[in-house]
């Protein structure tokens, strides 16, 4: 049976969507990309004008060599050889200057393409629904925002130019080339069809592998990301070796995926120069017989020798850029299937900012269910005044953490009402409710920062003086003193360098640096030893006094001063009332109470 109040299951081996998405809308994916280069275009069109000067001057040389060397024939000792040197010498010498330039400008646009697409991203995802990330891995998610970025902006650095570059050059070449010898390019442009479909067959397949080493690439970082972050349960249960096992199967995937994209890429250059050997025995051989019969001239041979090295190359080139393209268009899919994503929903139109509130807090009859439509709560119906304290009861799924879920508007209920102040809040724009309500969760979150702007997060205008207040209300400022760094001390991502304890203790001082309205408490206090939760009780107390609070506990002993506690078991109401008249109703509640006492005692 799924557990009721639980999280929807992640989709540990897809995409974002249902199933894993397919290459193909190439064009589509494309205009997507040329939409943040938008803001860019007077620059990108400066390097599209130089890399047709560079390519201009690229085609330009070959030709003047083959004039040099037929000037040569004919007057070994005319200055005009000498001349011609010095043009070929200016020539090649402003190609590289452009190419230079062509380069540089683009990787700066590119940067700043990437750049905008990155953040794009990133803010999206700060505006998606809690759900959208209850059921993705981490890790799979950090693999579009970095790898599938990063590709993008290889390709955008590198096989932008060169596709201009190429297609330029081979237009350019093959109209050179027939307007010195139409004969001759016809007799070298036999190999064209070979190399089409030698192209078409490589790159049908490679295609297929760059896309699914992306999707592998993914599944490894989230599972990686996930077994990291879950070391410690790992090592306590031993289930290392079954770790281990399941990675090799998840990196032998990425293996495999791999490998072939990188196996049908390699065949690109061993075709290129088996055809590129072959064009020049055809211009050799056959330029040779056309030039003893008058049709041509030497210098025409060595052109269409270095012509057919520039004709070849670039067609080399379209092709390793076509597989740079592909794997980019992979990774840009897999960007913006979560920027396609649907953002939380808007506040309704007739949606006003809270105000102040004053906690009252009723729920009306309310039904929910997560995606899988199998009923989480139904008919949840209670009243809370404010400054009171309720407290949510019960077995894991039944339901306690998607009642503050609604409460938080993190979801919306499929029936009923959810009022504050006799207000229903969907007619409370989102920010101005959340601003107003302090969490605590059984996992203390921390930020790589100072303890002291971990503490402020609560409240960013807090003084120093304000954090200090809060911490030590939260029974958190003698441990901070005794820190080489006090205040100042910095704490890892995973709020590394202090107690899991600890972290809770900062966690409850950011809450109270808040001073919200409502409080939620969330297992706050079911990581810090008996003794440390006897001293915070008081500081809660004082945090919780004139606030209505909502309280999540398994044990019992921190909520029996609760005005009113609401026992859940699969996702309905089944008691509800003072901690001692639950007792005397000797139920559900009741039996938890003897069965957590005599839990104590033994």
């Amino acid at each position: 049976m799924a557990e009721k109040s639980g999280r929807p299951p992640i989709r540990r081996h897809q995409g974002i969507g249902t199933a894993p998405p397919k290459v193909d809308d190439i064009r589509s994916t494309l205009k997507r990309i040329w939409h943040y280069m938008a803001d860019k275009k007077k620059r990108f069109y400066t390097v599209l004008a130089v890399i047709l000067l560079s390519s201009s001057l690229s085609l330009l040389g070959p030709y003047l060599l083959g004039v040099t060397v037929d000037l040569a024939i004919a007057e070994p000792s005319s200055n005009d050889v000498i001349i011609m040197l010095g043009w070929l010498l200016l020539i090649y010498a402003f190609h590289s200057l452009f190419l230079w330039l062509q380069n540089y400008w683009m990787i700066g646009i590119a940067q700043d393409t990437v750049y905008s697409m990155r953040n794009h991203l990133f803010s999206h995802l700060q505006r998606l629904p809690v759900i959208f990330f209850q059921q993705r891995q981490q890790g799979e998610l950090m693999s579009r925002l970095t790898n599938d970025m990063e590709n993008v902006s290889r390709t955008l650095n590198t096989a932008v130019v060169q596709f201009f570059t190429s297609v330029l050059t081979i237009i350019g070449t093959v109209v050179i080339m027939i307007w010195l010898s139409p004969m001759l390019t016809l007799m070298t442009l036999t190999i064209v069809p070979v190399m089409y479909f030698g192209m078409k067959w490589i790159t049908k397949r490679t295609g297929e592998f760059f896309k699914k080493q992306q999707n592998d690439l993914g599944d490894v970082n989230g599972y990686v990301e996930e077994m990291f972050s879950g070391q410690n349960i790992i090592s306590m249960f031993s289930r290392e070796e079954r770790v281990i096992d399941d990675f090799e199967a998840k990196n032998a995937a990425l293996k495999y995926s791999g490998y072939w994209a990188q196996v049908y890429t390699g065949f690109i250059p061993k075709l290129m120069n088996m055809l590129n050997n072959a064009s020049f025995a055809i211009i050799v051989g056959a330029g040779g017989l056309l030039a003893l019969n008058g049709f041509i001239s030497i210098g025409i041979i060595v052109t269409f020798t270095t012509y057919s090295r520039q004709f070849t190359r670039p067609l080399n080139d379209l092709a390793n850029q076509f597989n740079m393209i592909l794997s980019a268009v992979a990774g840009a899919e897999r960007v913006f299937q979560v920027i396609d994503e649907s953002e939380e929903k808007s506040d309704e139109e007739q949606a006003e900012a809270a105000g102040t509130l004053m906690g009252d807090v009723e729920f009306r009859a309310v039904d929910f269910s997560y995606e899988d439509k199998q009923q989480t709560l139904a008919n949840i119906t209670f009243e809370a005044e404010r400054g009171q304290t309720v407290a949510l009861v019960g077995p894991t799924g039944a339901g306690k953490t998607t009642i503050i879920s609604l409460l938080s508007r993190f979801y919306d209920p499929d029936q009923g009402e959810i009022l504050i102040d006799g207000k229903n809040i969907k007619s409370i724009t989102r920010d101005s409710l959340r601003n107003q309500m302090g969490v605590v969760l059984q996992d203390a979150t921390m930020f790589h920062t100072t303890i002291r702007e971990n503490i402020r997060y609560g409240w960013l205008k807090a003084s120093d003086e304000e954090v200090e207040d809060a911490a030590k209300a939260a029974h958190a400022h003698d441990f901070i003193t005794r820190l080489p760094n006090g205040y100042d001390t910095w704490l890892d991502s995973d709020g590394g360098g202090v107690s899991h304890g600890q972290r809770q203790l900062l966690s409850i001082a950011r809450a109270m640096i808040a001073s919200p309205a409502l409080l939620i408490l969330d297992e706050a206090t079911s990581s810090i030893d008996t003794v440390t939760e006897m001293k915070i009780n008081d500081g809660l107390s004082r945090l919780m006094k004139g606030r209505t609070s909502f309280v999540i506990a398994h044990r019992l002993n921190t909520i029996r001063a609760a005005d009113l506690i609401i026992v859940l078991e699969e996702g309905k109401i089944v008691e509800k009332g003072s901690h001692q008249k639950l007792v005397d109703q000797n139920g559900f509640y009741a039996d938890l109470v003897k069965t957590q006492r005599a839990g104590s005692r033994g």
